[in-house]
């Protein structure tokens, strides 16, 4: 792994955190930061929570990213359904998701004799907007590329510099943010929605989201996929049966 491909301010930070755990998800950021500490020689320990709000998709990239990167990959079960503040989905289910989410990571990777963890928030990312954040605030978790003034950009420049497949990769909230605020989340549900948008991926579609709208399917696509999604809208219908009987297109595009 190249050194090179890791900006000199990140190569600080682990210099004064040469042991640490990594929330990992698998996207753009928590990849590049496992790949960014791994290169600067961390002894770094990568944890997955996996619920129902995760894709299958994305465990998929993060075992695959781990494996390449020779890094240690430790799954972390969680039952976020379990949390009744969290299946009632109100308008700041974010922080009590992340709560319930980084305490588990915090205590597995204690566990295994971590005692700083980290994320992959970035510079990018507007603390205004994101409940979450006063959450991993709350329970002392670092984000290096926020603190090091890294973007979305800048991280995707490196992750391909670095050869990662990842750097590229769209984009992805957790699937209960298909999900209205108010709207009581549920296992079935967000099974439904994984289901459609892997027939839309299946499909061809990218950096699209499949939102619940009064139980049917609102199809958030970018502005260049419209034409195709009207020419073959029976297809998407078919495709997207299985899962909901009424399929929307929201003419904004996202």
């Amino acid at each position: 792994m190249d050194r090179n491909a890791v900006p000199q301010s990140l190569q600080d930070f682990f210099g004064k955190h040469p042991r640490l755990a990594l929330a990992f998800s698998g996207g753009v950021d928590s990849a590049y930061l496992l790949y960014a500490a791994v290169a600067c020689g961390c002894d770094a320990g990568a944890f997955y929570a996996q619920s129902a709000f995760q894709p299958a998709f994305e465990r998929a990239d993060a075992l695959r990213l781990a494996e390449q990167l020779g890094a240690k990959l430790t799954v972390v079960p969680l039952d976020v359904l379990a949390d009744e503040t969290v299946r009632s989905n109100p308008e700041n289910r974010c922080y009590f998701c992340k709560q319930a989410i980084f305490s588990a990571l915090i205590r597995e990777a204690r566990a295994q004799g971590y005692d700083t963890v980290m994320d992959g928030t970035n510079a990018s990312d507007d603390a205004g907007d994101r409940p979450g954040m006063r959450a991993l605030k709350e329970l002392s978790v670092l984000s290096p590329l926020r603190l090091c003034g890294l973007t979305k950009a800048d991280v995707r420049r490196y992750s391909r510099e670095a050869g990662l497949f990842t750097w590229d990769k769209p984009a992805y909230a957790c699937l209960a943010t298909r999900v209205p605020a108010g709207t009581p989340i549920t296992a079935e549900l967000l099974r439904r929605v994984e289901g459609a948008e892997t027939a839309l991926f299946e499909m061809g579609y990218t950096d699209f989201r499949v939102r619940v709208f009064h139980d049917a399917a609102r199809l958030q696509l970018p502005a260049d996929q419209f034409a195709r999604a009207a020419n073959e809208r029976e297809a998407l219908r078919g495709a997207l049966a299985p899962w909901f009987e009424t399929v929307l297109l929201d003419l904004k595009a996202r």
